[in-house]
């Protein structure tokens, strides 16, 4: 993963971090609520994304050093 899709993640697990807290804290009224719902929905997206990418990187150089292995 590149320096920047890694502080993208790292970014956008921290705000949503800072959004869940928020609503712990329950102090929000239902606009604003529904505002860091949305933003948290797209972070998590981000981060998932991120993740999968992560995951297929890991698959690949799972599978060459396999085959490196039969060799």
């Amino acid at each position: 993963m590149s320096k920047r899709k890694e502080n993208n993640f790292e970014d956008s697990l921290n705000r949503l971090q800072e959004i869940s807290d928020t609503f712990e804290n329950g102090e929000i009224g239902l606009e604003e609520s529904i505002k860091l719902y949305e933003e948290g929905i797209n972070l998590a997206k981000t981060c998932y994304a991120a993740l999968k990418d992560a995951e297929l990187k890991v698959t690949d150089l799972k599978k060459q050093l396999e085959d490196n292995l039969k060799q």
